[in-house]
């Protein structure tokens, strides 16, 4: 569970985000849309502990992380998978050893790494693929290597930023039915976009930000079409 608690975060003396409180229940699949500059960015940082909230409390998987240790940071990331619009994978390594970094990382064992790639690998269609390198993949496979990165060790949360920004539609469309099958798995992904299209198909809650206070919840809703995000 996600809890945001009467949250509010200053950039010098702008505020980024005010008063804000939500509630993400285990397993949900929720969009977080607004225009940009809205507090959406703002609100995935505080959740990785990249910021730190002026005002409030922010609770995940029952663990504060305002007010948490340095320490104990790395910890809590660990159980975050985040995957960005850009894909950000290795250059000069495979696919497979693109999946196996995020598991080195946390100082997997080999024994595991070897069964936990090939296991994503097939999840996101891509077992025949580990050898390649990302220059020699769709931008769809990359997002698709990025993803499988995200989830290999299993994380409670994923988060997606703008996931189907570089592709085209019936590529995007591909990324969101794999988002959907990890979130049938019990995931919880919370994804920021700005693409109505994929709000009004996916038929998810919506919270729609706005100078960083939530306009509008909805539990099962498209956009609306005063809204700009």
């Amino acid at each position: 569970m996600i809890v945001f608690d009467n949250v509010t975060k200053y950039y010098d003396d702008k505020v980024a985000v005010e008063d804000l409180s939500m509630i993400i229940e285990d397993g949900e699949f929720v969009f977080l849309v607004g225009k940009s500059g809205a507090g959406k960015s703002t609100c995935i940082k505080l959740l990785l502990k990249e910021i730190e909230a002026d005002e409030g409390t922010i609770l995940v998987d029952e663990r504060e992380v305002t007010g948490m240790p340095k320490r104990l940071v790395p910890k809590h990331r660990r159980k975050i998978g985040i995957v960005f619009q850009n894909f950000r994978l290795l250059p000069k390594k495979t696919v497979y050893e693109n999946i196996a970094f995020a598991m080195n990382i946390v100082y997997a064992s080999r024994r595991k790494i070897k069964p936990s790639v090939q296991e994503v690998l097939k999840l996101v269609g891509l077992e025949d693929k580990e050898k390649m390198y990302p220059d020699q993949l769709s931008e769809g496979e990359q997002q698709r290597v990025a993803i499988a990165r995200a989830i290999v060790n299993k994380p409670t949360l994923l988060i997606a930023d703008e996931p189907t920004g570089n592709l085209d539609p019936d590529t995007a469309w591909g990324i969101m039915e794999l988002l959907q099958k990890i979130n049938d798995a019990g995931t919880t992904i919370v994804m920021v976009t700005h693409a109505k299209d994929i709000v009004d198909r996916m038929e998810k809650r919506v919270i729609v930000i706005d100078d960083g206070i939530i306009v509008r919840d909805s539990k099962k809703g498209a956009y609306t079409e005063d809204e700009e995000i």
